[in-house]
């Protein structure tokens, strides 16, 4: 019975609202972009395993059946089986630039992953307040009608007693038509917003909770600017693409220099024996070493040291202008929120005026100073002002999370949203001595199914 009464006492209690901080985290489990771009990553950590490899020792088997026959013979069939080994001893440092560029490529691809995620958590901020701020407007239009359908049976009734035209009749029948066509597009916004909210994060919205205290900001722009430079995932990826470029170009210059292998091989063959008859085994073995470089290769290493300067040059343009456009975006956020910042107050100027402008216009109209057109204007006035408050307070809301995402602080850590994250190092620490033992083939297993549970 205590039992039956709990649950009786817990079904009674109301559902607990969504709020920003759960609907971000809900984006942030259910985004399968940043699902890709992990995997993404995964693959950038191989190239590094891969690069990693070409220093080590290629070990291969051989196994080969010949046959051959000779005018006037009968057919020599001989069989052979070896195994060999071949290894790069030393290439000027061509194996090593090689190590280094796939690391910068993965530094840079995590830097990429963070920008996906800030993407990620901005959708889900802009879907939250979407959601809200549609819901707010329809409110607004329901009380809005109903409004306008007491002012539309009150003109009726004042047209009953002779007092109004038919006119004054229509134009509130007018103005309920348009009100209730608002309140469809209201609705329309509505359904559109939780279409958007169930992409971003795999559920319908339910009630959701009002918006969390403004995050605390720079004081200055120019600090706000300053923290996006250092910060900024963007800006650290470009970064690191042109470190990447700046040992590319070194790794095509060594590419003219010589490089000196190792080989062993060890080996049997069996084949008829022409004295003897029957067939015969021998054993073989080699060892060898191997320096070679390139003299002439019709301009290929020419044209592929360039391509790497002009690369380099590119990745160069690209952060400077990557720079730029952070900082843009940082100032466009800076000066968004201090436009809704003014809207915001102007309109409660207004929404006082008009509140008063309408309470007086009805009181008027009741005395026949003032129309019917008078009282609907004053109302349609008051209605537009407080439709527009919604809407420069869901956009200073939103601008500051958008001001977060241009200085590269949109992140589940920054906001201490409290829910395990993705650790990169984590894979890229089981296969970056590029793993080929059986004991450490178990480690990675367990490491890719702690990712794809997580």
């Amino acid at each position: 019975m205590a039992a039956v009464a709990l649950l009786s006492l817990g079904a009674a209690l109301p559902a607990r609202a969504e709020s920003l901080a759960d609907t971000m985290v809900a984006a942030y489990r259910h985004s399968a972009l940043i699902e890709q771009n992990r995997a993404v990553l995964r693959a950038a950590d191989e190239d590094v395993a891969a690069s990693v490899a070409a220093l080590r020792p290629v070990v291969e088997w051989v196994a080969r059946q010949s046959a051959s026959r000779a005018e006037g013979s009968t057919t020599a069939r001989s069989t052979s089986l070896s195994i060999g080994a071949q290894v790069t001893l030393y290439d000027f440092g061509r194996g090593q630039l090689a190590i280094d560029g796939a690391k910068e490529q993965v530094l840079a691809t995590r830097q990429a992953l963070v920008s996906i995620e800030q993407d990620v958590l901005l959708a889900a901020a802009i879907a939250y307040f979407d959601v809200r701020e549609a819901i707010q407007q329809v409110g607004l239009q329901q009380n809005s009608v109903e409004v306008l359908t007491s002012e539309r049976q009150a003109a009726q009734d004042r047209f009953d007693v002779g007092e109004i035209t038919v006119t004054d009749v229509a134009l509130a029948d007018a103005q309920l038509a348009a009100t209730r066509a608002a309140l469809a597009a209201a609705n329309g916004q509505l359904e559109v917003a939780r279409e958007v909210y169930l992409a971003v994060t795999g559920r319908q919205p339910g009630a959701l909770a009002a918006p969390p205290p403004l995050p605390s900001l720079p004081a200055t722009l120019e600090e706000a600017r300053a923290i996006a430079q250092r910060t900024h995932p963007a800006i650290g990826q470009a970064q690191r693409q042109a470190a990447a470029s700046e040992l590319a170009v070194a790794s095509a210059a060594a590419e003219r220099n010589p490089t000196l292998s190792g080989t062993a091989s060890v080996g049997v063959t069996r084949s008829p024996q022409t004295e003897l008859g029957g067939y015969g085994s021998r054993n073989s073995s080699s060892v060898g070493l191997e320096l070679s470089q390139t003299l002439y290769s019709g301009g290929r290493l020419s044209a592929g040291h360039r391509r790497s300067m002009a690369q380099r040059d590119q990745a160069r343009a690209g952060l400077l202008n990557t720079s730029r456009q952070v900082s843009q975006q940082v100032g466009e956020t800076w000066a968004n929120i201090a436009v809704a910042r003014a809207q915001i107050t102007a309109i409660t100027q207004q929404i006082s005026a008009a509140q008063q402008a309408y309470d007086g216009v009805r009181e008027e109209a009741q005395l026949g100073a003032r129309t019917t057109l008078d009282v609907l204007d004053a109302e349609q006035a008051l209605l537009q002002a407080r439709a527009d408050r919604i809407t420069a307070e869901s956009n200073l809301q939103l601008a500051h999370y958008q001001l977060l995402a241009a200085m590269g602080l949109l992140t589940v850590e920054n906001l201490q949203l409290g829910i395990p994250t993705y650790d990169p190092s984590q894979y890229y620490n089981a296969v970056r001595n590029a793993p080929a033992t059986s004991r450490q083939g178990e480690s990675l297993d367990r490491v890719l199914r702690a990712i794809g549970r997580n």
